[in-house]
Parts: C-alpha cells; sequence; structure tokens
C-alpha cells in the first residue's frame, strides 16, 4: 500500500496537536523549587504508576533488608524520580532519607527529610520528618553526629545550626516541636554572648507559645541574662529589665522550680539599682538639685537593703531640713510611693513625746474574733501609763480620756486613783457637779 508523502507528516501532526490537549487539561506544575517541572498524571496512569512503584518499592525494601542499602537506596530514588504523584513514591522518599541519616552527612540529612516534608505534607511520616529534623539540628549544635551506636565530632557554624531550628518552626509552627527550637536558637545565642539576640530569642519563647513548658524557663533566663549584663556595666534599662523579667516569672509560676533562685536574683537586682539611686542621689545633692536627690534616694529606699535605707533615709531627713521647698517640689515618677519626707526629723519636734505605750499600743490593734473563752481578759479600768514630758498639760484630743463631762447631766460614778499615777477620771474638789455619795474611805474600793 502507498502513502502520499505528506500523510506522514499530518498524522504526526495530529497525535502531538491531541497529546498538548491532553497534557494542557489534566496537568499541574511540579511543586518542588528548583526542580524541572513534571506533569502530574491523569488518573488512569496514576493507577498504572502505582502499580509499578508499588512493585519497585518491594523490591527495595528486601534489598535493604538484605543488606544491599546501596542498591535499596537507589530504587527509592528511581521511585521519586519516576512516579512522583504516587503515594509510593511519599513512602520512598522518606525511607531515602533516613538511610542518608544513618550514612550520610548531617546538612544532606537534613535536606533530604526537608524534601519530603515540602513534597509529601499528607504523608502520616510527616511528624516522624519533623522530629527527626530535630534530632539533627540538637546533635549539630551540641557538636556530635550519631553513627549506629557512636558518637563522633564534627563541627558545624552555629549560623548553619540556627538556620536547620528556623526551618523545623516554619515547617510546623504550632508542632510540639517548635517551642523546643525555638528555645535552643535561644541558648545558642546565649552561648554566643549576644545579649539582645538572646533575650530577643526567649522573648518569642514567651509569646508565641506560652503554655509551653519551655516559657517559664525562658522567662527566667531573660531576668537572668539581664542581671549579668547589669553587673558587667551602669546601664540602668538592664537592672529594669531584669526586674520585670523576673516579677513575672515569680506571677506566673508561683510555685516554680526556679521560684527560691529567681527571689535571689530579683534581691540582688534591687540592691545593685538602689546603690545606683543612692550615687546619683549623692550627686544632685552636691550639685544643688533638691528635687532630684529626693526622687533617687526615694529609689534607694524603695529597692534598697537595710543599709542603703537608713543611709538614704537620713540624706532625705537632711534635704529637707536645708530645702524644704525643693523637696516639696519633687515631683512623683510613674509607679512611686513616695516615702514622707520628714520622718527622719520627727524626734527634733516640739510636740513629740515619744512612742505609744504598751497599753496603748496594744488597744491600738485590729480587734480578732474569739473562738473561744480562753484567754479573754477584760478592759481594765485603770488608765494606761501616757509618755508625758515633765511639766506637760493633760493629752488633748486623740488619747483614750472621755470628753469634759456636760454640767448639766450627773457625772459618772468616780474611779478610784491608781497607785501609780492620778487617775484623771476622779473630779476635782473645786468641782460644783452633783455626785453620787463615796464610798468610805477607810479603805480603797476593790
Amino acid at each position: 500500500m502507498n502513502f502520499h508523502p505528506h500523510a506522514h507528516l499530518s498524522v504526526f501532526l495530529a497525535c502531538a496537536v491531541s497529546f498538548l490537549a491532553l497534557t494542557t487539561a489534566s496537568s499541574a506544575l511540579w511543586p518542588f523549587s528548583g526542580k524541572k517541572d513534571k506533569v502530574v498524571p491523569v488518573n488512569s496512569e496514576r493507577e498504572s504508576q502505582e502499580l509499578a512503584a508499588s512493585a519497585m518499592l518491594a523490591q527495595a525494601r528486601q534489598a535493604e533488608n538484605a543488606g544491599r542499602v546501596g542498591k535499596a537506596q537507589g530504587l527509592y530514588q528511581t521511585i521519586v524520580k519516576r512516579y512522583a504523584f504516587t503515594p509510593s513514591a511519599a513512602e520512598a522518599s522518606f525511607q531515602n532519607a533516613l538511610i542518608i541519616r544513618q550514612n550520610g552527612k548531617m546538612d544532606d540529612a537534613f535536606d533530604a527529610f526537608q524534601t519530603f516534608i515540602l513534597s509529601y505534607r499528607d504523608s502520616p511520616h510527616f511528624s516522624d520528618a519533623i522530629e527527626k529534623q530535630y534530632e539533627i539540628a540538637e546533635e549539630a549544635k551540641g557538636g556530635k553526629k550519631q553513627r549506629g551506636m557512636l558518637l563522633i565530632s564534627m563541627k558545624m557554624n552555629s549560623s548553619e545550626v540556627i538556620k536547620f531550628y528556623e526551618k523545623i518552626i516554619k515547617n510546623a509552627p504550632f508542632g510540639k516541636f517548635a517551642p523546643l527550637a525555638q528555645f535552643s536558637i535561644a541558648e545558642i545565642q546565649q552561648d554566643l554572648k549576644e545579649k539582645d539576640k538572646a533575650v530577643e530569642a526567649y522573648n518569642k519563647v514567651v509569646e508565641n507559645y506560652p503554655n509551653s513548658s519551655q516559657a517559664a524557663e525562658a522567662q527566667f533566663r531573660i531576668g537572668s541574662i539581664s542581671n549579668i549584663a547589669a553587673q558587667r556595666s551602669e546601664d540602668a534599662s538592664n537592672l529594669l529589665a531584669a526586674r520585670d523579667a523576673l516579677r513575672t516569672y515569680i506571677a506566673t509560676n508561683p510555685a516554680g522550680e526556679r521560684k527560691q533562685e529567681t527571689e535571689m536574683i530579683l534581691n540582688q537586682v534591687n540592691t545593685a539599682e538602689a546603690n545606683q539611686s543612692l550615687n546619683v542621689a549623692k550627686y544632685y545633692q552636691r550639685v544643688g538639685k533638691t528635687p532630684a536627690a529626693a526622687i533617687y534616694l526615694n529609689e534607694a529606699l524603695k529597692f534598697g537593703s537595710p543599709e542603703v535605707s537608713a543611709e538614704a533615709r537620713t540624706m532625705l531627713a537632711e534635704l529637707a531640713a536645708a530645702d524644704p521647698e525643693g523637696v516639696s517640689n519633687a515631683k512623683k515618677g510613674p509607679g512611686q510611693d513616695y516615702t514622707a519626707l520628714t520622718a527622719g526629723n520627727l524626734k527634733t519636734r516640739d510636740d513629740y513625746v515619744g512612742p505609744l505605750a504598751p497599753e496603748l499600743a496594744r488597744l491600738s490593734q485590729k480587734p480578732r474574733m474569739r473562738t473561744g473563752d480562753e484567754g479573754f481578759v477584760p478592759i481594765p479600768l485603770q488608765e494606761p501609763t501616757l509618755p508625758l514630758r515633765p511639766g506637760a498639760a493633760a493629752p488633748g484630743a486623740g488619747s483614750l480620756l472621755p470628753p469634759v463631762l456636760d454640767t448639766e447631766k450627773p457625772a459618772l460614778l468616780p474611779v478610784p486613783p491608781s497607785p501609780s499615777a492620778p487617775s484623771m477620771l476622779q473630779p476635782s474638789p473645786s468641782s460644783t457637779l452633783p455626785v453620787p455619795p463615796a464610798p468610805s474611805t477607810s479603805k480603797p474600793a476593790s
């Protein structure tokens, strides 16, 4: 049979047009970056590809079980290359990454799992691949590489290890390994003594994963790092950052295992800031800026140890005596509870008569509810001893004495005088108030 010379060309062109139309209607680009675009097969082709891929996958497993790892790895890679859209390809990609993890370089193994993660996110091995990446990153961070049962030394740049953790977080930002990876990034920055980067990394743990077990430790380390930085410099911002972080830790972890250590560091921070404030106050006192000196003395009183507080209180009293107007003009800062400035000069006042007597101190306490009759003692009728200056008049308002008696009403029964102090309740001889007959004076009333 003879054909026209142009018949072959016509048939070829028709087949080419049909193929292009078919691929255009049922194709999609392969999602891998940096690889040659691949075409998604139609359903009928996918079924046949899966059959072929399953058979090859079985051969690869047999080879691996027999110890022929090289042949198995070659078959796994062939499956991924030829039948990329089949379930067997996802399994082959994961198994290939495991082999590289066991025998290859650490960065090659991490990249192999990364390729699997980006290509087969729907695979049941997705979480396993993230875990393997985290294990690799942790080994790289510690400078060790596991091969079989042995640990061999390896060196990897810290920035490369941080990139490992960053990819883990990006792959599964809300997975269980994300806070662990972020915490490890912060530890690397801390080991490099990069204070600002470390604090920022720990802050991300607290802000992005507040319910994780790493958040509390990250909060503590923020305070600890800031405290160390404050000890090395005179930057008050480090003290403020340390106090805020440590207080937040105590507030959010009242029963945390770091509570005692946190309180100890917080005391160090307070002492350091009080000493700084005291030194600044002395400077402002020397240059004659009383309001500024008073503000810093208040800070020293607020956060200082007993020794620092005593010195600050003495200075504040001296300022108040030398320049009362300047001290009174001192403005309160945000959050300050300003100290009473005249407390230091209380004993020099003309109306000072000493502290409360023990009886008055007890009576001024808030009453407590009794639960039984034991320990009940009635209030004595005897007047308590008052601290008076020699020759001073009787106390006025604010004492426990009753007010002046009304002349139109009969007075109460007189109270016998105390042997130790004259009674203020007994009427004077010159009083014209009517009183009931007094008991016999042969012996004192009981």
